[in-house]
């Protein structure tokens, strides 16, 4: 796994690197071409999913360990770059997001590849989980689009417009785009959060308390803010402080608990 975890942390960055050289060109882009990107991207995309079934792929069953479900959410995040990119408009997006993928995959040998944190799921159980994964990746996206614009916005406000932020779509593009990942996040998140509470046994029992106590926070944030969006027409600092609030309670809700349940109590949720 090794080799090919660091293969696909060299396309990753190789992918960013062509993107950031096509952008210092500015009108001269034309003279690079884009294809380049997307191949290192899709090969990065590629290993990682590759490196990640067999991260958490077992011999005694599923390991949902917390590198393991870092590195998931990350790859996510890359295909959805990946995915974008092949529009003209967001490609510039994967000079920043590529390389923090690429930190997702490189910590995937780190993993505990000893505990198996679940043996069998049931259909239920598995659209759970994958609808979670989902919404938590498209949020996360959608988090740093929100600090993408709080930076542009910082910038422009200081008549600093220049370096790798130039190379980013308009603030009213960016915004848009923000805010159809927050509506799909949020549609996914509220399915996952219904499977949960329907589909799952004995949340006290399974240690998952606190993690649907935050989640559920965290839901009502975006709520508010689509409802703002749509009511009020909620934009700009605003949009971004409320986005970055919800992830936020959703860092805690996952990987808050999940890190005290394994780091310090030493018990698995499920």
């Amino acid at each position: 796994m090794t080799a090919t975890v660091l293969t696909a942390f060299i396309a990753y960055l190789a992918a960013a690197a062509w993107l950031f050289v096509r952008a210092r060109r500015g009108a001269n882009a034309i003279t690079v071409p884009r294809w380049p990107a997307l191949v290192f991207a899709g090969i990065g995309v590629t290993l990682h999913a590759v490196a990640l079934y067999l991260a958490i792929h077992l011999p005694g069953g599923l390991n949902f360990g917390l590198i393991n479900m870092f590195s998931l959410m990350a790859w996510q995040i890359g295909l959805l770059t990946f995915a974008s990119s092949l529009r003209t408009g967001p490609a510039n997006f994967g000079i920043v997001l590529y390389p923090l993928v690429a930190i997702g995959v490189l910590l995937l040998p780190l993993g505990d590849t000893t505990t198996v944190v679940l043996r069998q799921m049931s259909w239920q159980l598995e659209a759970h989980v994958l609808l979670s994964v989902l919404a938590y990746g498209l949020l996360a996206l959608a988090a740093f689009q929100a600090i993408l614009l709080a930076l542009q916005d910082f910038r422009l406000r200081h008549h600093r417009p220049g370096g790798v932020l130039l190379a980013l779509p308009p603030l009213a593009a960016m915004e848009t785009l923000l805010f159809q990942t927050l509506a799909l996040g949020f549609a996914l998140l509220s399915l996952a959060l219904f499977s949960g509470l329907i589909f799952i046994e004995d949340l006290l029992g399974q240690h998952l308390a606190h993690k649907t106590v935050l989640s559920i926070f965290a839901w009502l944030v975006f709520a508010v803010l689509l409802w703002g969006r749509w009511r009020f027409g909620w934009r700009g600092r605003t949009a971004m402080r409320w986005t970055l609030g919800g992830f936020s309670l959703l860092v805690l809700a996952y990987f808050g608990s999940k890190l005290v349940l394994e780091a310090v109590k030493g018990v698995h949720w499920g």
